[in-house]
């Protein structure tokens, strides 16, 4: 009778063993398939159009190397060169020393409310870059509140520089606060039981470890400020830069390879910031060893007044522009009537977009964050986590960080010239809401992937032998271990994509259709159409909803954490 029964349960478990195996097959081996497609029509084919388009020698296109020796030779394109240059080395020159001091006072001073100095600092994320200037227009403009403070209006080069400071400030911010609060206290103990000062440990420990993220601040703030056009088309004026040239001349002339060229030459600066940034990382190596001890400031009265007086001007400049922009969404007619009313929001009335923007929007960020997440988690799970398939997860590695070197403005004409072409089958797709999905997600890619991978990289290799000796598929390891311990981060990169195409313009606006135009472009329809109030009502009404999702998943998340991380806890007696 022992036989009988043997036979049957030996083959339920070989079959199980090959169900596992086949499972795991198709949930690795596919997945990582499936997302080389993803990238390679998300990603390399729009790029791949942008030069196609800029060479191709057909004048209907891009007019060849004659239309690029042409136009690189033109006194007009040496005029938005330079005219760019200077304004983005302006930005960076003064966004960088001032993002440096206020990561400073929060990381190595003991000011009070740090919470708070770092929360008003990060409010223009929360909003388009078209904010800032929308406020220096009602503070400096013609009929600014503070005009008698210029002796020229805002518009011009000092518009576009401030405007794109305030913009690309909390950007820099996030880049210091990570690299300054690495420190190993016996560094400092060392120096100081050598007789070395402050401003010598400074010198000889802080700014070594620092540096190279200054650099990487200093890429980041130029490569925003060159390929940004939300500022300068608010407060620009006559003062012309290539960004704003490329969108006029593929949204107002129609003229496709000019703005591939200019598309091309925006590329160059972020690739090799990107290329420098990478070098540098190899060269400098971990700043950090396992054994380093936490670093704790000592008290100083007369330091920590310093950096608080720094910080509470530069709190004081942002609550000023941001409040500027929510009073005037408020100003019934500026500046005749200032009496308080909710005219502005009746978008309906209006020119520019509408109600239906604000909607779309919201569609757009809800489903750019739970599609993105997914995707770009699972994907880093199965490049950092599986064996096997070396030379594939090389190129989804390779793949996945050319999205940082891209600006959004350079990836949105690639899209537009591989989607927009009518022998590609995928043109279907074209002014659709699921290419703006698509686009968004790959835009905001590589961000969102090495956070993943930095929660998944502290996680021990032993779960997945675990889940293989216990014969677990490892999609059901996925989802019943990995994803619970790795929530944090899962939510973080949710919040990080709905915030980012709440708020995105620079992809976005060359893809939109009548029935999916979004409240960020609705913002710059409604400032051209002579709006300016509903154009900040509009701004307002994104900097009232990113923050306000923010909180709410924050708040949200607090109960998810305690119920899916109950085993950090520790156990009673311990």
């Amino acid at each position: 009778m022992a036989a009988p029964i043997a036979m049957p349960i030996a083959h339920a478990k070989a079959a199980q063993r090959a169900g596992v195996s086949l499972g795991d097959r198709l949930f690795v081996v596919g997945g990582k398939w499936l997302l080389l497609l993803l990238l390679t029509v998300a990603v390399l084919m729009p790029l791949l159009a942008i030069f196609w388009r800029g060479f191709s020698s057909d004048a209907g296109q891009g007019g060849g190397l004659v239309a690029a020796r042409e136009l690189f030779a033109s006194a007009n394109f040496h005029w938005l060169l330079g005219n760019s240059l200077k304004v983005s080395l302006s930005v960076a020159a003064i966004v960088v020393p001032l993002a440096y001091l206020f990561a400073y006072a929060l990381q190595r001073t003991l000011i009070p409310a740090k919470g708070l100095w770092r929360g008003i600092s990060l409010l223009p994320l929360l909003a388009p870059s078209m904010l800032p200037a929308i406020a220096l227009v009602y503070l400096f403009g013609n009929q600014g509140l503070l005009r008698g403070l210029l002796s020229d209006n805002i518009y011009g080069f000092w518009g576009i520089v401030l405007g794109e400071a305030i913009y690309t400030f909390p950007h820099a911010l996030m880049i210091l606060l990570s690299a300054l609060s690495l420190a190993d206290a016996r560094l400092f103990d060392a120096a100081s039981s050598m007789g070395a000062g402050p401003w010598r440990a400074f010198h000889s420990i802080t700014w070594p470890a620092t540096r190279q993220a200054v650099f990487a601040a200093f890429c980041l703030v130029f490569t925003l400020t060159i390929t940004d056009f939300g500022v300068p088309v608010v407060v620009g004026g006559d003062y012309q830069v290539l960004a704003l040239e490329a969108y006029k001349a593929v949204v107002g002339q129609q003229q496709f390879g000019r703005g591939a060229l200019i598309g091309m030459v925006l590329l160059v600066p972020a690739l090799l910031s990107f290329a420098v940034d990478a070098w540098l990382r190899r060269r400098q190596g971990d700043s950090m060893s396992g054994r380093a001890q936490v670093f704790q400031p000592q008290p100083s009265r007369r330091r920590d007044a310093c950096f608080m007086a720094v910080v509470m001007l530069i709190c004081a400049v942002l609550l000023l522009v941001v409040g500027m922009a929510v009073y005037s969404s408020l100003v019934k007619f500026w500046p005749y009537n200032l009496s308080l009313s909710l005219k502005h929001y009746q978008f309906d009335e209006t020119a520019g977009g509408g109600w239906l923007a604000y909607r779309n929007s919201l569609t757009m960020a809800l489903g750019t964050a739970l599609i993105g997440s997914a995707v770009i988690f699972t994907g880093a799970y199965l490049m950092e986590k599986t064996k096997g398939q070396r030379g594939l997860n090389l190129l989804l590695r390779l793949l996945s960080f050319v999205p940082m070197a891209v600006p959004g403005l350079v990836l949105g004409l690639g899209y537009v010239f591989f989607f927009n072409l009518a022998s590609n089958p995928l043109h279907v797709f074209y002014g659709s809401m699921a290419l703006l999905v698509v686009c968004t997600i790959a835009h905001y890619l590589t961000t969102a992937n090495m956070t993943a991978t930095t929660a998944l990289r502290q996680l021990d290799g032993e779960f997945e032998a675990a889940a293989l000796s216990l014969k677990a598929p490892l999609y059901r390891h996925f989802l019943r271990v990995t994803v619970p311990i790795c929530l944090p981060a899962l939510l973080d990169i949710i919040r990080y994509l709905f915030v980012s195409a709440m708020t995105t313009v620079s992809a976005a606006i060359f893809l939109y259709s009548p029935d999916t135009i979004l409240a960020a472009v609705a913002v710059l329809n409604m400032d051209d159409a002579g709006n300016v109030g509903g154009a900040a009502a509009m701004s307002t009404l994104i900097l009232l909803t990113s923050a306000t999702v923010s909180l709410l998943l924050a708040w949200a998340s607090r109960g998810l954490l305690q119920r899916s991380q109950a085993w950090r806890q520790r156990a009673p007696g311990h």
